[in-house]
């Protein structure tokens, strides 16, 4: 599900939307929309939907944002696979074939990570990204 996910956002950073439409690009909006809109629908499927002990948690530091994501217990050691972009990580090789990608809450440095698996849960340490913390001088028209 995660790769129609990334389809769709490619798909629709090519888009030419009008001025307050770029909320659609995000699909994670887009999925918070669609969830919303079924929960409302179905609500005895409200309960399926809902967020599940085996979602990833999260921990910020000053420095770091911490990743702890619960492993199924088939899950095969050569096979799995972590792959860090700037705003989330994807999680490749899972029982099913199946891809898992996480949003972060905070940009990232990418190549800075440390990942290990603890007691059936995947743990992945990435340094955040700083700021831009210079100031650049812009024109004032008059």
């Amino acid at each position: 599900m995660a790769s129609k996910w990334d389809d769709l956002e490619r798909w629709m950073e090519g888009q030419k939307l009008p001025k307050g439409f770029d909320v659609l690009k995000e699909p994670d909006w887009v999925e918070q929309f669609v969830r919303k809109m079924m929960t409302k629908a179905l609500p005895e499927a409200a309960g399926a939907m809902s967020s599940q002990a085996d979602d990833p948690s999260f921990f910020e530091t000053h420095h770091f944002v911490i990743v702890k994501f619960p492993l199924p217990p088939d899950v095969k050691r050569d096979e799995l696979k972590l792959y860090v972009r700037e705003d989330r990580i994807r999680i490749e090789g899972l029982p099913g074939n199946q891809t898992e990608t996480v949003k972060l809450p905070k940009p990232v440095k990418p190549r800075i990570c440390r990942a290990l698996v603890k007691n059936g849960i995947l743990q992945v340490k990435l340094r955040k990204r700083p700021g831009a913390r210079t100031y650049y001088e812009a024109d004032i028209r008059w």
